[in-house]
């Protein structure tokens, strides 16, 4: 069945912190999360935990940050800017292998990350010396790339891979720069309504239960606010679970800047009802990325993520 949902926000001012003459701590303090994010779907819990802060108080706010791309997004959680982000999840485990203390709490999304190809592309062994874009080394969509070439007896290096932003890459197909790509939505939906291309595969396909964007928080923020944390995890999990029980949302198209129909598909790939970050899953991911020498050290399962705030014990 299809879904239409138009997602967008308002996003809401930040309050400044209110304090006593003394700078003694006030019961009416105001509080304010900075969470980061790019404008993809993938982060559409987020964008309903802002809009539907039910479980916070009054002087407690959301505060949601754009950015152009991911390195920009890493820098502004690396330094404190902000106190949170929908990321991806291998930038994440790679910041704290550099010593960042930062804590995965919930998945994004799970499945939508499809494979689009050029017209002239009916199987992998077509792409054999073509280009092939991904949106980052440090990312799923590398991993499903060498998922997707092994599963043909493959090597990594019998295509061309680059780095695009994730906004050009359904032009650089239709313009004939790269034979396929592998991207977070919308932009995979965007280039099958443009007929770019089409889907050779979809995530699922490929690597079930893949990991791919995930909720981060600081762990400085975690500790100095754990009432405000949980009630925005709170929040962020009912998204999730809203965001598939329901078809429509009136909200403001945009917020994602981009046409509904597109949406409307870029959605029906995607699930989000479960957002736990389970071991199985996460080791799976850790293996990868050592095999594939995107890391020296992922963090253990144990000291990155952190599950209690979705099931409700802090």
């Amino acid at each position: 069945m299809k879904r239409i949902w138009k997602i967008g926000f308002v996003l809401m001012a930040s309050a400044s912190s209110l304090a006593s003459c003394q700078n003694l701590p006030s019961t009416s303090e105001e509080k304010t999360i900075k969470i980061g994010y790019l404008p993809i779907t993938h982060a559409a819990p987020l964008y309903y935990a802002h809009a539907h802060p039910e479980e916070l108080d009054d002087n407690e706010h959301v505060e949601l940050v754009r950015f152009g791309s991911w390195i920009d997004l890493m820098d502004a959680l690396n330094t404190g800017r902000i106190d949170g982000a929908s990321v991806l999840i291998e930038l994440a485990m790679k910041a704290h292998e550099k010593g960042i203390d930062l804590k995965a709490v919930a998945l994004g999304h799970k499945d939508g990350n499809a494979v689009v190809v050029g017209d002239d592309i009916q199987k992998t062994e077509d792409l054999v010396g073509k280009t092939v874009a991904i949106p980052h080394t440090l990312s799923s969509h590398n991993i499903l790339l060498d998922d997707m070439l092994q599963a043909s007896n493959l090597a990594y290096e019998a295509v061309n891979v680059v780095e695009l932003p994730p906004p050009e890459m359904p032009s650089a197909l239709s313009e004939g720069r790269i034979s396929g790509y592998i991207v977070a939505e919308p932009f995979g939906a965007l280039g099958v309504h443009l007929n770019a291309g089409h889907v050779l595969y979809q995530s699922e396909e490929l690597w079930p239960d893949s990991l791919c964007c995930a909720l981060v928080l600081r762990q400085d923020f975690l500790e100095t606010y754990p009432e405000l944390a949980q009630k925005f995890i709170t929040n962020y999990a009912k998204g999730g679970l809203a965001l598939e029980e329901h078809s429509h949302y009136d909200v403001h198209m945009d917020y994602l800047n981009i046409d509904e129909d597109v949406l409307e598909l870029s959605l029906e790939w995607i699930s989000y009802d479960d957002l736990m970050i389970e071991e199985q899953d996460y080791e799976l991911l850790r293996r990868r990325m050592l095999e594939l020498g995107l890391s020296e050290d992922p963090p253990a399962y144990e000291d990155f993520i952190d599950t209690s705030y979705l099931e409700g014990r802090n």
